[in-house]
């Protein structure tokens, strides 16, 4: 055979082999490809029961976090696609649930034993320290007592400053967005605490049970009246049981 002739025929063989091993090489490439595509779809899949599992049973948080992995690692897939309308509801109800935590990690909760028996407390503090009087301000203190001997009360506790109520007042009480409602007060002759009490307990507990927050006016001796809000969303009835 010719020099020339082989050449080719070489160039040919070479030119086959390589383009064999191209086909080959891209063969390979669409399997793992595909492969991958599997694995990553099988993972939204296991994602998507274990959402399901959560959404079923109203664990919003967890809910949330599966649907999350989702939206975000899986955006293509078809489970996404399918859970989203429960996805969008889990991220409401995760935020409430969050919120009323909260609310809830607001309120402090004492049992201290006292001659007769337990002394059981329920006390917040305002959402934005006040300045009543003093030249500071700090955060006015709500409390509800039941104690054994002295019976169930309310009362708001400054850090400073004073109560304009010696005699006797009104407050005004407001529940979220509803009209304010006058209740009783009286501040007590005695310099152990500034404190003030709300004189119709039992309905103010109610007014606590039932709303988010919850805002008292009320007249001080430096002139004038200040509102103290408070989140009272959170309260558990069940820490003062007979209330």
């Amino acid at each position: 055979m010719k020099p020339t002739r082989l050449a080719l025929v070489l160039a040919a063989a070479v030119a086959l082999a390589a383009c064999d091993s191209a086909e080959k090489q891209q063969a390979a490439a669409q399997a793992a490809a595909t492969a991958q595509a599997a694995a990553k779809e099988q993972k939204a899949q296991e994602i998507g029961k274990q959402f399901d599992a959560q959404y079923a049973q109203h664990n919003w948080e967890l809910a949330r976090a599966h649907g999350e992995e989702l939206v975000v690692m899986h955006p293509d897939s078809p489970v996404t696609a399918r859970i989203k309308p429960q996805y969008e509801e889990a991220k409401v109800k995760a935020d409430e649930v969050r919120e009323q935590r909260r609310m809830a990690g607001l309120w402090e909760y004492q049992s201290v034993a006292v001659k007769g028996g337990q002394q059981l407390s329920a006390a917040i503090y305002s959402k934005k320290p006040i300045d009543t009087g003093g030249g500071t301000a700090y955060p006015v203190r709500l409390i509800f007592r039941d104690h054994p001997e002295w019976g169930r009360s309310s009362y708001l506790v400054l850090e400073n400053g004073d109560f304009n109520c010696y005699g006797g007042c009104k407050v005004q009480v407001t529940l979220d967005d509803k009209a304010p409602k006058a209740m009783a007060a009286s501040r007590p002759k005695t310099d152990e605490a500034i404190a003030m009490f709300i004189e119709d307990e039992r309905a103010l507990w109610r007014m606590a049970h039932g709303a988010k927050t919850m805002a008292i006016e009320f007249p001080v001796k430096a002139g004038g009246k200040r509102t103290a809000v408070f989140e009272v969303g959170g309260l558990d009835p069940g820490k003062l049981p007979k209330w």
